[in-house]
């Protein structure tokens, strides 16, 4: 299950208790080539209320159900984050999502969103289908730490949708110390925000020592 901690709200920033982070390789080795990463796939997004259970061992509730199942056959892999993007000109709605689930003979160009996430695009469940394009995250080496902050920041911004986010800098502050910087851009029916997220942490033992986020406007 995707970690998330405690926090202490002081002085518009959220500090984050300093706990040991437990790499799992099938959370982050994946993109095995740089295009697919950057592939749009126009499709179809569905929903399902998800089960206890899944083939990539992430609970569909993590990321407060921004969470959705993909084909077996695509190139997406667990832990992967991908933007869902609605196509009626009439709804222009963007979520994240993370990829919990895999479906055997499920088609490449479908995505099915847990329906907390099918709602956050603004459609009634009843509707059951709708067109979506289908983004890759563009980040590259640095989706590790944009992952883990992203379950962070959905987690403290309850009512906002992450719509967006990239990567600032990576950079060493102190001996055995990186520092890794993203940009999130979140949304409600009444508000846009961008939040600057980091973490430091220790490279050598993949041990978070810090983390924190800001509402930077």
């Amino acid at each position: 299950m995707y970690p998330y901690y405690p926090y202490i709200h002081h002085n518009g920033y959220y500090h984050y208790v300093a706990y040991p982070y437990i790499h799992n390789p099938n959370y982050y080795n994946y993109y095995n080539d740089y295009m697919q990463r950057q592939q749009v796939i126009q499709g179809q997004a569905t929903w399902t209320e998800g089960g206890p259970v899944t083939k990539c061992g992430i609970a569909w509730s993590d990321f407060l159900y921004m969470t959705a199942a993909v084909g077996t056959n695509t190139s997406y892999q667990c832990g992967q984050s991908l933007k869902v993007k609605t196509l009626s000109p009439q709804l222009p709605r963007e979520i994240i999502v993370t990829v919990v689930d895999q479906v055997e003979s499920y088609p490449a160009n479908k995505i099915n969103l847990h329906k907390k996430a099918f709602e956050a695009l603004g459609v009634n469940p009843s509707v059951g289908i709708i067109n979506v394009e289908i983004i890759p995250s563009p980040i590259l080496s640095q989706e590790k730490w944009g992952e883990y902050l992203l379950g962070i920041t959905q987690s403290a911004y309850p009512g906002y949708d992450v719509i967006d986010y990239g990567f600032v800098e990576k950079k060493e502050v102190a001996p055995s110390r990186i520092r890794e910087t993203f940009l999130f851009e979140l949304k409600s029916e009444q508000k846009e925000l961008q939040i600057r997220a980091n973490v430091i942490y220790n490279p050598n033992t993949n041990r978070v020592i810090s983390y924190s986020i800001k509402e930077v406007q």
